[in-house]
């Protein structure tokens, strides 16, 4: 892959990145840095994709492995998450409002490394295969933790609205 080459599978993925960044860097220098290792993880690994498997999977896993190393070296010294450019409250799918998003974006900072990637595929739409070949995961643990996410949401967001209810 030549940097032509490069540089539009950088523009291919660009949301995917940022995406998956976002999700473990809390402030936008932490973000944009972290963009920037996962270019220099991808160009580094440029001669190890093998073209007969998804470009799209190979970028997530880059991204993530990135990212997480990221967060698992800096997680102590974390700020307030990003919350701009939020694509929920854009899509009409899921949240209804901003406080609702920013709630979800809380609830999913306070899952585990694993689990925060499975969302972040999930709603992304990859498949369950694409899912499990990207985190290394058997397809069947995929529907498994992700059905237990749900769970958890489901039960974050009526403490979160019984609360509200009591104020």
């Amino acid at each position: 892959m030549d940097a032509d080459q490069f540089t539009a599978l950088l523009g291919r993925h660009a949301r995917l990145i940022h995406k998956v960044t976002g999700a473990y860097c809390r402030n936008r220098s932490d973000h944009d840095d972290v963009v920037q290792e996962v270019a220099t993880a991808l160009w580094r690994a440029r001669d190890r994709y093998d073209p007969r498997f998804r470009e799209t999977t190979w970028v997530y896993r880059v991204a993530l492995n990135v990212a997480i190393s990221f967060y698992r070296r800096h997680r102590r010294h974390l700020a307030e998450p990003l919350d701009d450019d939020t694509p929920a409250a854009a899509s009409g799918d899921g949240p209804t409002s901003i406080d609702e998003v920013r709630r979800l974006h809380g609830f999913i900072a306070a899952l585990g490394e694993v689990d925060r990637a499975l969302v972040l595929l999930f709603l992304d739409d990859q498949d369950h295969a694409t899912m499990a070949e990207v985190l290394g995961l058997s397809v069947s643990a995929v529907g498994t933790r992700l059905g237990r996410i749900k769970d958890k949401l489901r039960v974050a967001f009526a403490r979160q609205e019984q609360a509200d209810g009591r104020r």
